[in-house]
């Protein structure tokens, strides 16, 4: 059963997102409402990496707010690319701490499939250092994240954030073209 605190999560979370592809800064204390409200439900729903996440995701969301108004001395940081070093030693070190954070949740806590819960929570804090500083690549994360969250919050009957999560990948996949062009403009 879809509870009001699905609901006003996901609502919250909803506009962020959409406000985030459409590059407005709105999207920062909208999320930041968003979270909280998430942290509640995944408490209740043993997902405890994702617990741990909004409270990450609630700090961004000022850090992010503050560097997207006055990040490039004092106008808006533009949109830009990440170096491909960078992107080179992210990934490897992402599945490592995935792997070890799921092993803690998996040796310590209850926790509903904490390895899976772990990948969301890593890489959903790339995806989100890299928005932070608004580079183009942040969007392949987040279809990583989404693709791996889908299934994990509809097998704990989070059914309507299952399906907003899915709506979020065609979201990003729309958003990673729009930057793209953005950054080109940029450049």
């Amino acid at each position: 059963m879809i509870g009001n605190l699905e609901i006003a999560a996901n609502a919250g979370a909803s506009a962020a997102i959409l406000l985030a592809g459409r590059n407005s800064v709105h999207t920062w204390w909208t999320g930041i409402i968003a979270c909280a409200l998430f942290g509640v439900l995944f408490y209740q729903t043993k997902l405890y990496a994702d617990v741990a996440l909004q409270g990450f995701f609630i700090v961004s969301g000022v850090v992010g707010w503050v560097q997207w108004r006055r990040g490039d001395d004092g106008s808006a940081l533009p949109i830009s690319h990440a170096k491909l070093g960078a992107l080179a030693w992210i990934v490897p070190a992402g599945v490592a701490a995935a792997a070890a954070y799921g092993a803690l949740l998996h040796h310590y806590t209850d926790a509903y499939a904490p390895f899976i819960d772990s990948a969301v929570l890593v890489f959903s804090v790339v995806a989100q250092l890299l928005l932070m500083q608004r580079k183009v690549e942040n969007w392949a994360f987040w279809l990583l994240v989404n693709t791996l969250a889908v299934p994990l919050y509809a097998s704990r009957g989070l059914c309507l954030t299952a399906v907003l999560y899915a709506c979020y990948w065609v979201n990003a996949v729309v958003s990673w073209l729009w930057w793209r062009r953005l950054a080109r403009q940029g450049a």
